[in-house]
């Protein structure tokens, strides 16, 4: 028994040694072509972009149009016999997206898919398809393609030896993305709803364990107020800060007062900010009074610099509060009185020079605000 077992398992070793003998060795990509990936964060998106750079290798002019065939092609090879361009060397070129983004101005689903190019020297059209698993384009099927989108190329002064992507033109909420080969370059831009894409990640995380910080459901509120969306669940997030433990906190109750002033509940606002105040610091009151004056609700902001410059008589940022709310005011004299006490109590040049202009404004009978 153990000798007829012995014969199987070595008889099992001979098997998997002669089908390793198919198995090949790594080498580097065939026809001296070079994997790459790059990738960038627009946004919170991150966007990955796989492929293999193939080289001029001294085809100058015979890149555009010839190497690579204006349209679509029959390559002899698989099911397709009308291929676009891999956009690469080797297996399909891969883009991937973690949230829905639009390239060119139109929507690309969040998901990884396979990305060809159709050349034409004047206008080239970018093809993403759901498959993103085929080697090359030689299966390539239009029914597959989730968005088509055209774009100009635009000829290069410089020769790009191998090809590369590479992203230009970085904004918070957009990138060019730029193909470049030989002396074209084919770009197309991919823009991202930021603001939308935070939310999102707010809810999510909100539902872990960073939802038992009562900061976290503020700055999420605060974010949604900033940027005036998502304003019937940020009041919501608002309330949550408040009973996880923010209620006398200032930043979070003039948060909510924000979110009410945006969804038109003036009074309920002024009446949440009139009792947080007690708890607010002297800095926390300057701004309030600042965002009053704004509002042109000069009385208003004159009540809150006073109560201010009453608790911190000798602070430079309560005395530069009066002068604002009685040069808002009208009351230049007043304005002016304080504004040479003010001087002297300037942390900084800059600061002392910024009064000494107020000065002469009030002097000339001009509001300084």
């Amino acid at each position: 028994m153990k000798k007829s077992f012995s014969l199987i398992f070595i008889s099992l070793i001979i098997q998997s040694i002669f089908l390793s003998v198919n198995a090949q060795l790594t080498v580097p990509p065939s026809g001296g072509n070079k994997k790459a990936s790059v990738s960038e964060m627009i946004g919170l998106t991150n966007v990955i972009i796989n492929y293999d750079r193939p080289g001029v290798k001294k085809r100058e002019g015979h890149i555009w149009g010839d190497l690579i065939p204006a349209g679509y092609t029959d390559q002899g090879f698989g099911s397709s016999k009308a291929a676009p361009w891999r956009a690469g060397a080797n297996e399909n070129t891969t883009f991937e997206v973690s949230t829905d983004v639009k390239i060119e101005g139109q929507t690309l689903p969040a998901g990884k898919y396979g990305f060809f190019v159709a050349y034409n020297p004047s206008e080239c059209t970018l093809l993403f398809s759901k498959n993103s698993t085929s080697w090359g384009s030689f299966f390539y099927n239009p029914s597959e393609d989730v968005l088509k989108v055209k774009v100009k190329p635009v000829k290069l002064e410089n020769s790009v030896e191998w090809l590369k992507y590479e992203f230009t033109d970085q904004t918070p909420t957009s990138a060019v993305v730029q193909l470049q080969w030989e002396k074209l370059s084919i770009p197309f831009k991919i823009e991202v709803d930021l603001v939308n894409n935070q939310i999102e990640v707010f809810r999510k995380e909100l539902r872990n364990k960073l939802g038992f910080d009562y900061k976290n459901w503020n700055q999420a509120a605060q974010y949604a107020v900033d940027n005036k969306v998502n304003l019937q669940e940020a009041l919501l997030w608002s309330d949550t800060a408040i009973k996880f433990g923010g209620n006398k906190d200032f930043r979070v109750q003039s948060t909510r007062a924000a979110i009410l002033k945006e969804l038109g509940k003036t009074e309920e606002s002024d009446a949440v900010m009139k009792s947080a105040l007690p708890n607010a610091s002297m800095q926390d009151i300057h701004q309030y009074g600042r965002q009053l004056l704004a509002q042109k609700r000069y009385k208003e902001a004159f009540e809150v610099f006073k109560m201010n410059y009453t608790k911190y008589p000798n602070e430079f940022t309560t005395n530069m509060g009066m002068v604002r709310s009685y040069s808002a005011l009208g009351d230049y004299k007043n304005a002016l009185l304080i504004a040479k006490h003010a001087e002297t109590l300037a942390p900084d040049k800059l600061n002392k020079d910024f009064v000494t202009k107020a000065i002469k404004l009030l002097q000339e009978g001009k509001d300084i605000n």
